[in-house]
């Protein structure tokens, strides 16, 4: 029971690697707050991330039943599979309002109550945001957006007592990678990662909680690829 007496929000925290991480924090003694534009519109964690309105709104709501509180994982996000020079500038955008503007946000929301009392974020990334992969341009963008808005975060907000931190996903297999693949792109990736397989969200889950748990108090500002060695492949052959 690492989390025990933690308040836990997580966006995005109904599908994929958000609903992975919502449920290992629960099982660990979290009280969890699974944030999620599919959430009930009436209902405590009903969220459009990229909302500024609905991320205020949301928080405040927490505060009121729960307290600040002393975890955050921003897990919502939204992608394309696109070649540069074919993503219109509308779903540029919109990519980016959900996975960076959203991260922002949230990230501020949260902080902004946890000031003085300490906590932990942990924002996904994703390894498209640490090396330039063909089709992920609005993607790539985004997550290498949120990587550099958590150096400013971990060094503005250690002063504070919160830490945060990155988990940069390689491919794993999510609604989402199902929407964005088709076996065409996901055989190369395949090849390139060293255990030829893709990752779950429970293995995504166990680092977040790694990052968000105590075992890290002294860890803050870092990236952690859960990626199958592919950040660490070069030409394998």
């Amino acid at each position: 029971m690492q989390l025990a007496g933690k308040v836990a929000v997580v966006t995005g925290g109904l599908s994929g690697i958000g609903a992975a991480i919502a449920a290992r924090f629960a099982a660990e003694g979290a009280t969890v707050i699974a944030a999620d534009i599919a959430a009930p519109a009436d209902s405590l964690a009903h969220v459009d991330v990229a909302d500024a309105g609905s991320v205020t709104a949301l928080f405040a709501r927490i505060a009121a039943r729960h307290g600040p509180p002393d975890i955050l994982v921003t897990s919502a996000a939204i992608g394309c599979n696109l070649p540069f020079l074919g993503t219109p500038p509308e779903t540029f955008e919109r990519v980016l309002a959900v996975n960076l503007r959203g991260t922002f946000l949230c990230a501020q929301a949260a902080a902004r109550l946890m000031a003085g009392r300490g906590g932990s974020i942990v924002l996904l990334s994703s390894v498209s945001g640490l090396r330039g992969n063909a089709g992920r341009a609005a993607y790539g963008a985004a997550k290498g957006g949120v990587q550099t808005l958590a150096l400013v975060m971990a060094a503005e907000l250690a002063p504070l007592g919160i830490r945060v931190n990155v988990l940069a996903p390689g491919p794993i297999r999510t609604p989402l990678t199902d929407q964005m693949a088709t076996p065409e792109t996901l055989t190369p990736w395949l090849r390139a990662i060293p255990q030829a397989r893709l990752g779950t969200p429970d293995e995504v889950a166990v680092a977040a909680l790694f990052l968000a748990g105590g075992a890290a108090s002294f860890v803050t500002g870092q990236c952690l690829a859960v990626d199958g060695g592919f950040m660490a492949a070069g030409v394998t052959g």
